[in-house]
């Protein structure tokens, strides 16, 4: 066994200590911006981006054309270093932006299945029954759940956020139009505003806490900016909300068993993870896969004492009679299927999401290695100054996503201020508000409100957006000044 451990030992040592020296070298990039290759690469990042957009209407998963484009940019920048007789610097920057997208990667797969857990658990669906049957108006459910959507969203990421009271909507809307267009672009703003002043609210926020460029207490600074963005917006769309009764079933949903414990579970695993990240400078994701764990253990409590099914979610017979002899399970092998199973939990995480972050990540690190982020970030930061690009990226951001955007200025690495830095935070993660492809809420959104909320419904009121993001932009600066 000694002997054993001695040759797992030195294989995993061969294995990562070429991501530990990446880590640890400042690579000197060459710009082949002019060159073929450099053309190539920009030409199919494009192509594949406009795939990524076109999502909605070629039904083409976004992860697919964009994991291909980020390998084909990376056997171009292979091939560019190669000629110019650097082995090297290719191969150390391909496994250093590898290293940091398996950090974000690991940490957004323990959010994620918290998350899918508490909808297995129904803890949204039973909010979502409450709020309809507390005889609410129309105008009042647009509120709530905007109020909602910004207070939650810090917590449990703008995406999921949106898809809940996305929910909540389209069960008391009905047929009021109207009401649930408006509505859904209220929770995308909402959400996505919300998510700005927390590291957990969006993966945008989470690149910048993890990168230590803004300390979690910092993020607080920008609630007030975050909330003038949503309700200079909310205000103007409400005037146009109906005041009838709402619709939906009056019958209440209650949460399944563990569902209160998982909440604090979570809760915990949050607070494990900033504490170990500001007190012992650990990477986050350790507290959040240890959180994980904890998870899983009370899972297989719930796997062990709740009730078995079959496959039809009817208990047979025998099944009934273990049940009655109160023999014990077998743990995680038991053969027949049952109501709770972790496992079946994480299948059900956003993988689509995980790995088009893949494909970003090495997209725009294949970009950079091609001295690409190196032109952008001397034109944007030092000819135009850093506020003017914080605000002309949170535009960007509208039309190219918010994840790929803040990766880029990231990589960048421009010289900013602990204020620049949060205005660049702020800006894009609302920026991406302005247009309904500018955010993961609102992609989800429109697939949920299929037909109801659409592209077009949410441009209509992008000028009222745009008038939020440019009160949130001054709020910030006059806080600042």
């Amino acid at each position: 066994m000694p002997q054993l451990c001695s040759v797992a030992g030195f294989v995993l040592s061969l294995l990562f200590a070429p991501m530990v020296s990446a880590t640890e070298l400042d690579l000197n990039f060459q710009n082949f911006t002019t060159s073929a290759y450099g053309v190539l690469a920009l030409m199919i990042f494009v192509l594949g981006y406009i795939l990524v957009l076109s999502e909605e209407f070629i039904h083409l998963r976004k992860s697919k054309p964009i994991m291909v484009a980020a390998g084909l940019i990376w056997i171009l920048v292979g091939i560019a270093y190669a000629n110019s007789g650097d082995t090297a610097t290719a191969g150390l920057a391909a496994r250093q932006n590898i290293l940091e997208y398996a950090e974000l990667f690991l940490f957004l797969l323990a959010a994620m299945t918290f998350i899918t857990t508490m909808e297995e658990r129904l803890v949204f669906a039973s909010l979502r029954t409450w709020l309809v049957t507390q005889g609410y108006s129309l105008r009042q459910i647009y509120w709530i759940t905007g109020l909602l959507a910004f207070v939650i969203s810090p917590v449990a990421d703008n995406l999921s956020t949106a898809l809940l009271m996305g929910a909540v909507v389209l069960a008391v809307g009905n047929h009021y139009r109207r009401f649930i267009t408006v509505s859904c672009i209220n929770i995308v703003v909402a959400a996505n505003a919300g998510g700005a002043f927390s590291p957990f609210g969006d993966i945008t926020t989470l690149m910048v806490w993890q990168r230590n460029l803004v300390d979690i207490e910092q993020f607080l600074l920008l609630m007030p900016s975050a909330l003038v963005t949503w309700l200079v917006p909310a205000l103007l769309m409400s005037l146009t909300i109906e005041k009838q009764p709402p619709a939906g079933s009056g019958e209440h949903e209650p949460m399944k068993k563990g569902g209160i414990a998982i909440i604090f579970l979570f809760l915990g695993t949050i607070a494990l993870s900033v504490s170990i990240h500001s007190s012992l400078h650990l990477p986050p994701l350790l507290g959040m896969m240890t959180g994980l764990g904890v998870l899983k253990l009370y899972g297989y409590y719930l796997s062990h004492y709740e009730p078995i099914v079959g496959e039809h979610g009817h208990i047979s017979h025998h099944h009934a009679e273990i049940m009655n002899t109160h023999q014990p399970s077998k743990g995680d092998n038991i053969e027949v299927v049952r109501r709770f199973n972790i496992f079946k939990v994480v299948e059900r995480s956003s993988w689509d999401t995980l790995m088009f972050f893949y494909g970003v990540v090495l997209c725009v690190g294949g970009l950079a290695s091609l001295g690409y982020l190196a032109v952008m970030a001397q034109w944007l930061y030092i000819d135009l100054g850093p506020v003017a690009a914080n605000v002309l990226i949170g535009i960007m951001s509208a039309l190219i996503d918010n994840i790929p955007v803040m990766y880029a200025v990231i990589s960048m690495n421009p010289m900013m201020s602990e204020s620049d830095w949060l205005l660049a935070t702020l800006t894009i993660g609302v920026g991406g508000s302005l247009l309904s492809i500018g955010s993961a809420a609102g992609i989800a959104l429109m697939g949920q409100a299929q037909g109801t909320y659409t592209f077009a419904n949410h441009l209509r009121w992008s000028w009222a957006i745009a008038l939020g993001y440019g009160a949130g932009v001054i709020t910030h600066l006059l806080l600042f000044s």
